[in-house]
């Protein structure tokens, strides 16, 4: 690192490892120091004589002398989700037992990894170091979905421990090292699914981290050095190539340098391959991430309430599901497929070297583009980048970008809109976000909708004004791909960042992984 603004440096943290072990065994032999019983609103009934219906609970309950049916009675515990009970217990082997809500059913990942999340708060609280997890109907997850429920649970409960301490002077570590997942199954398939899951989650983390680090911290230099880094950790798989302004100047990319061109700090052009090291390779992709490590919106200055200048650090957020999925993939090592991570990285300011709007710049493709506005830039960036992309004789290319505050409108902050031609691709990728859990919407590419995006002097404008502004963004980047190339653009401006946790989501992350494998050989 060049200079550090402001003195900051963050604090080295370690990732908690947590080992985790498949079992099956009753829940009042298990020992440990938290026991905790995932219920439905249905597991709750009880009979006449008002002893639970259900066996597992009832088992339990007769251990504790009638506790939890007081609990379920008294505390207004009726299984919603969200609700959890804990009680501190003499006389069974497990310190506590706890009840966690799950509703009406669980049934979707998504729904398993809140219940892992609920897990890791209710470890949090207690301080415990060793906890089970057991659902009261254990025979309501059928046998096909038993190792997904599992690994849903597993990344839950990794992802909800996480606590960005980085840039706090005191910052508490978790206490919790292992967990057994009870009733879904044992041996090495259930327990290579648990690792796979730790794998994609150690991802999601590290894409958390780099969302959160501030732009003061994370410039586009330390960007760049914190992919050759993960290059340099999986070399026997990895390669990376950082290109400079010039190399960037030689491969004519002036959409991306004129984005670049008012900061002090540097663009770095991000190229990492992953190849499988033995074993030839029948697919190529290309994972495309918008990597604005800070925008102010240049000249169109972001202004006015709702404008969210200062989270704008999350402008990377594309980036970081990019390099989180290289993490992950590292460790996973796919076969089969040869995997580019690209992102531009770079800074949009305000100075007196900055492009101005009316600026008519000239991307790597020959095309011309009139800057009407300063703030569309992640766009500007990705043409050069998807180029490049193509350049490099790949298959498919996802590129997600925290693009348009239009998407944020149409679909609110949980949902990523996908723009695609293609519509196998799409059904790949939605595929691949069923099983992680993630939450995307395919959204219309109107091509009429390009008569707004006509310039009076070059071949386009970079903004088409407020009507559908996400589709003409989309329509925007469909003009720097090649048409022998399946691609697919992710707008993850709403997902991105977690309000109520100040928090960025690493999303993206464990669905692009998850298509990585689905395209491999494995």
């Amino acid at each position: 690192m060049t200079h550090t603004l402001g003195l900051t440096q963050p604090n080295s943290t370690q990732s908690p490892k947590i080992s985790f072990a498949a079992k099956e065994i009753g829940v009042t032999e298990w020992k440990g120091d938290i026991l905790l019983v995932g219920v439905t609103e249905k597991d709750l009934a009880k009979d006449d004589s008002s002893k639970f219906t259900n066996p597992i609970l009832n088992k339990l309950d007769a251990h504790l002398s009638g506790l939890l049916t007081e609990v379920s009675s008294e505390e207004d515990f009726t299984g919603k989700p969200g609700q959890s009970t804990v009680l501190r217990l003499p006389g069974l082997v497990s310190k506590r037992v706890g009840l966690i809500g799950l509703g009406q059913s669980v049934s979707s990942p998504a729904a398993f990894l809140s219940l892992g999340e609920a897990v890791a708060a209710a470890t949090k609280t207690s301080q415990s170091t060793t906890a089970a997890i057991v659902l009261a109907s254990p025979e309501s997850v059928p046998d096909e979905s038993k190792l997904s429920s599992a690994s849903a649970i597993a990344s839950g409960i990794v992802l909800g421990l996480f606590e960005d301490g980085r840039y706090k002077s005191e910052s508490k570590k978790p206490s919790l090292k292992s967990v057994d997942i009870i009733g879904f199954g044992t041996g090495p398939e259930v327990e290579k699914k648990l690792k796979y899951a730790e794998n994609v989650s150690y991802g999601v983390i590290f894409g958390r981290e780099l969302t959160n680090s501030p732009a003061n911290v994370l410039t586009p230099a330390v960007l760049a050095e914190e992919a050759a880094k993960l290059a340099s950790t999986y070399s026997d798989v990895f390669t990376a190539n950082i290109l400079n302004e010039e190399q960037c100047k030689e491969l004519k990319m002036g959409s991306y340098l004129a984005v670049a061109a008012a900061s002090a700090n540097p663009p770095h052009f991000i190229h990492l391959v992953y190849k499988p090291s033995s074993g030839s390779v029948k697919t190529k992709l290309a994972l495309v991430g918008k990597g604005l490590t800070f925008d102010s919106g240049g000249y169109n200055i972001k202004t006015g309430p709702g404008c969210s200048i200062e989270l704008m650090k999350f402008d990377m957020g594309g980036s970081a599901a990019v390099l989180g999925a290289a993490k992950a993939i590292g460790e996973i090592k796919p076969p089969g497929v040869e995997v580019h991570f690209i992102v531009a990285a770079c800074e949009n300011m305000i100075s007196g070297t900055g492009m101005r709007p009316g600026d008519v710049i000239t991307a790597s493709n020959g095309k011309t583009i009139e800057v009407n506005n300063t703030d569309a830039e992640g766009r500007l960036t990705l043409a050069d980048a998807l180029v490049y992309a193509c350049n490099q004789g790949v298959d498919k290319i996802v590129d997600l970008a925290t693009l348009t505050g239009a998407c944020v409108i149409a679909l609110g902050t949980s949902i990523a809109g996908i723009y695609t031609p293609n519509d196998e691709l799409a059904k790949e990728v939605i595929a691949a976000s069923e099983k992680s859990g993630e939450k995307l919407w395919r959204m219309p590419l109107e091509d009429s909708y390009w008569e707004m995006m006509k310039s009076g002097v070059a071949d386009m404008v970079n903004t088409g004004g407020r009507a559908g502004g996400s589709i003409t963004a989309a329509l925007f980047l469909k003009q720097f791909v090649s048409e022998k190339v399946q691609w697919m653009h992710i707008d993850m401006a709403g997902p991105v960042w977690n309000d109520k946790k100040k928090s960025g989501t690493g999303f993206g992350v464990a669905t692009l992984v998850e298509w990585v494998q689905s395209n491999s050989s494995s």
